[in-house]
């Protein structure tokens, strides 16, 4: 009896992602016909059908789902199984892959990076930048390691470690910060022209929401979707804008301007898979993340 191989699941899920047998052969870099039979060799290994091949589009059958649901999982297993297999306890060399939410780009990765590197430059460093929903569906598809984010309601298989309390202020070029009242009233704001993120930006929710709550009403003269390009504008204008205070840790240019009454704060998050293997460079990092924030003083969360 013909066994079933790992070829076998893979050709089998690129069929059932594609939903189409060229585009799924062209994925694997192996023949139309080639594919075809191989998946009709599986079947009849198991001795059911596992695709529907009636329609335009190739759809999984109700056994399909089950088995690929199942094919998914274990070629996942086996991944893991082969990280935990090549894991080198003395961190001479590793592989870590990171999800972190685009403002921690703006303050945290580089120095997380650069300090990983320095005490372990043996350890190759897969960096994502995505929203949080996706972050967590790729730590739950074994996709990344650790993701950075938010703390809340995560999905569920997912566990977090509070890190530190983010605390979004007011960021303005250091000359014009220094001419502001510390803490800043809110209803100063009316007349300042200020720039800030666009809306697909979860702080920037956070904000609006904080303005609406506390009847705030500045203008707002410009939107980007890159924390970079706001700095660049702020740091060359007189406008305004709110990012994560600890941002103007590393601009010297840049200064944070408390509000009052205060903006909503977070607590960020190291998130992993529950129950997943955690490799030794996983871990270097999460100790390396942690010296970090008591080095840079951030506001531990309770």
């Amino acid at each position: 009896m013909a066994q079933v191989e790992l070829r076998h699941l893979r050709y089998l899920l690129a069929v059932a992602e594609q939903g189409n047998f060229t585009r799924a052969a062209e994925e694997l870099h192996i023949s139309q016909p080639t594919l075809s039979q191989q998946i009709k060799q599986l079947e009849k290994t198991l001795g059911v059908q596992l695709l529907d091949r009636s329609g335009r589009t190739v759809r999984l059958t109700d056994a399909g789902a089950v088995y690929t649901d199942r094919a998914r999982r274990a070629l996942r297993d086996l991944a893991a199984a082969e990280r935990a297999v090549h894991d080198v306890q003395d961190l001479s060399r590793g592989h870590l892959r990171l999800g972190v939410t685009p403002t921690f780009t703006a303050y945290l990765v580089g120095p997380l990076a650069a300090e990983l590197h320095s005490r372990h430059p043996g350890i190759d460093l897969t960096l994502t930048e995505a929203t949080q929903d996706r972050i967590e569906a790729a730590l739950l598809a074994d996709d990344l390691d650790l993701g950075i984010a938010f703390a809340g309601d995560h999905l569920p298989g997912l566990a977090g470690t509070p890190l530190f309390t983010e605390t979004l202020a007011l960021v303005a070029g250091t000359e014009r910060a220094r001419a502001m009242p510390d803490p800043l009233p809110v209803k100063a704001l009316k007349d300042k022209q200020l720039a800030l993120l666009t809306g697909d930006f979860a702080t920037r929710g956070h904000i609006d929401e904080y303005f609406a709550r506390h009847r705030g009403t500045p203008r707002i003269s410009v939107e980007a979707n890159s924390i970079q390009a706001l700095t660049e504008i702020v740091q060359r204008t007189d406008l305004v804008t709110v990012l994560p205070d600890a941002l103007t840790h590393d601009h010297p240019h840049l200064a944070p301007v408390p509000l009052d009454p205060p903006l909503p704060t977070r607590t960020v998050t190291l998130l992993h898979r529950e129950g997943a293997y955690q490799s030794v460079a996983a871990h270097a990092f999460t100790r390396i993340t942690r010296d970090l924030v008591r080095s840079r003083g951030y506001t531990l969360p309770r």
